[in-house]
């Protein structure tokens, strides 16, 4: 577990590490750029004589072009650590893979939920892009309340994605319309409880319009949906900002509706 900058949570949990791209979402990936940093401190440890420890899981999951690969990795010494965890708190599940990718056992995720049903105490945010398979194994899984599963969103061509969300098990469903790429006209938050918007950052970054944010923006107040905007992106997105109409918009889900902790 460490502390994350992630505006809408509080700490990351990765029991899997490495990934492999499914859509145009993921031509700048984050996670792989940070993937590259850490294999390379991996390297550099072993230059000195020194254990790389978990970074080295990141080197098994890159291609020579610092690409993944499809190759994952299961932590299992990570598996354990929300019950450690005195304090409640908000945790992004494997901010550096994807739960739902075809080369994690479904064994593995069973294992994965396990350990959320059993610490109630925190709120796991899992995040996919692989919206078919989570559909295909939701009724293997317990949804606890504590558990909220979200897809992401970039465009018209992944709306489809909604709809597989819709029909899980998950008591708390969210969207992740991150990076936006194209307008979202047909999207329909019926049985979705919150939406994350935000414009792509880091080099290569492609421009988000403010009228696709304003229409989602409109269509979750709406329906009484949560609206979070995370950023403009861009190159810099520091200096860009978070304010939307003069404003921060943080709206995220009650807490207590899934947490009786908190």
């Amino acid at each position: 577990m460490a502390n994350t900058k992630i505006e809408w949570t509080e700490s990351v949990w990765n029991p899997v590490v490495g990934c492999s791209r499914v859509s145009r979402g993921c031509n700048h990936c984050y996670a792989e750029r940070m993937a590259r940093r850490l294999a390379a401190m991996a390297v550099a440890a072993r230059e000195r004589g020194d254990d790389p420890g978990r970074a080295a899981n990141y080197g098994k999951a890159l291609s020579r072009r610092g690409r993944w690969n499809g190759t994952i990795t299961l932590d299992r010494g990570a598996l354990e650590e929300p019950r450690s965890w005195r304090q409640p708190r908000i945790v992004f599940v494997n901010s550096m893979s994807d739960l739902f990718h075809k080369n994690v056992p479904l064994d593995f995720i069973k294992e994965m939920f396990a350990v959320m049903n059993k610490c109630a105490a925190h709120t796991f945010q899992v995040l996919t892009k692989r919206a078919e398979r989570l559909a295909e194994v939701s009724s293997e899984l317990q949804w606890t309340p504590n558990i909220w599963m979200g897809v992401s969103v970039e465009d018209e061509d992944t709306a489809s994605r909604v709809d597989h969300l819709r029909i899980t098990g998950s008591k708390t469903r969210f969207l992740s319309c991150e990076p936006l790429l194209g307008p979202l006209t047909k999207l329909d938050l019926t049985g979705i409880h919150w939406v994350i918007v935000g414009g792509e950052s880091g080099p290569g970054a492609r421009p988000m319009k403010e009228e696709w944010v304003q229409d989602i923006k409109k269509k979750c107040h709406a329906a009484s949906v949560p609206f979070f905007f995370k950023q403009w992106g861009g190159v810099n997105k520091k200096k860009a900002g978070r304010a939307l109409d003069g404003r921060v918009y943080g709206e995220m889900p009650a807490l207590a509706a899934s947490n009786p902790f908190l």
